[in-house]
């Protein structure tokens, strides 16, 4: 079993407050956050955009891993995932991941390619936690 941590201060209230996010690995110490951050373009992040990354290195790492016990031994695989935010009953929900897979796996053939993203995609972690959409365009190059 792997436990990671992250956390997270907000001094304020509402879009006056002003957030900070830190990670256990100290990647991100006291990284700002808030309100601009999140729907205006502030310099800083926000849970968005680190739900993204985290989701397209988990389905990366995922992908990665699979392709190896398919047999296949080299490529290189680069995700974009696009995390959308929406206002719902009077809150917000994610609603959905969309993962851009651009990949060069020299052997494999595209309907294999297809099938291994695509389990990939479910199995990932981070795919298993999110209640939301999940779509995958996967494009092997060369």
């Amino acid at each position: 079993m792997t436990t990671r941590t992250g956390s997270a201060r907000y001094e304020g209230l509402g879009k006056a407050g002003k957030g900070y996010v830190s990670t256990q690995s100290g990647v991100l110490s006291s990284q700002p956050y808030g309100f601009n951050t999140r729907f205006e373009d502030e310099p800083g992040t926000n849970p968005e955009e680190l739900v993204a990354a985290a989701h397209a290195s988990c389905f990366t790492m995922a992908l990665a891993f699979a392709l190896e016990r398919e047999g296949f031994s080299d490529g290189t695989l680069e995700t974009d995932a696009k995390v959308t935010l929406e206002q719902e009953d009077g809150g917000f929900t994610i609603t959905r991941s969309d993962l851009v897979l651009s990949a060069t796996v020299p052997g494999i053939d595209e309907d294999k390619f297809q099938e291994v993203a695509n389990g990939a995609k479910e199995a990932c972690p981070l795919s298993k936690l999110m209640n939301a959409e999940i779509t995958l365009k996967a494009t092997l190059e060369g």
